[in-house]
């Protein structure tokens, strides 16, 4: 599937194929947007930023759409895609976090390889403020997918092999210390 999905970086409607996948992750589809972003930034790096957009624009779009899956059709929609990720305890989880951390685990979910469909989801049955979700959800999604953009106009073909092989673990060294930096505000004050 994965190659499937890059095999539309070079064709006309590859902006439109991006906005669509990038919806569809955000709420219920398994693979990521980047895989899609990476190869159009690759296949033509001038147009890396303009992909960066449609992502982000796609991905907060479709967070929407999640988060009204959460809000509203949780019995017969949201329910199921959670069982389908294995993902059923995650809402507890997420209302638990949600009420210690707020917004911070959204942000964390929006630029970090945690399940952002779980969490546009979570947010909608957690009721979390809608121009909140939208606002961080815009930043989170926006900033991962600005890097990437970034670093593949820069460094090109070559930072695709790194991007795919660490970006997972430097969103969370960068999550750890986000959330460390928090915890200690919060605990020293």
């Amino acid at each position: 599937m994965t190659d499937w999905m890059e095999s539309f970086a070079d064709k006309p409607h590859a902006m439109l194929a991006l906005f669509v996948l990038s919806f569809m992750e955000s709420s219920f589809f398994p693979i990521p947007p980047d895989v899609l972003l990476i190869a159009i930034a690759i296949s033509n790096p001038k147009r890396a930023f303009k992909a960066a957009l449609w992502c982000s624009v796609g991905s907060v779009l479709g967070g929407i759409f999640g988060y009204y899956i959460g809000a509203v059709l949780m019995d017969s929609i949201g329910n199921p895609i959670l069982q389908f990720y294995g993902k059923e305890d995650a809402m507890a989880d997420f209302v638990k976090l949600y009420e210690e951390w707020g917004t911070l685990f959204l942000a964390g979910a929006a630029f970090s390889p945690i399940p952002y469909k779980v969490a546009t989801i979570a947010s909608g049955a957690a009721n979390m403020d809608l121009t909140t979700f939208i606002t961080v959800s815009s930043i989170g999604r926006a900033a991962r997918f600005f890097l990437v953009a970034g670093l593949l106009f820069k460094y090109g073909a070559p930072i695709k092999a790194f991007i795919e092989k660490y970006f997972d673990i430097i969103s969370i060294a960068f999550l750890i210390i986000l959330v460390g930096g928090f915890v200690a505000v919060k605990y020293m004050l």
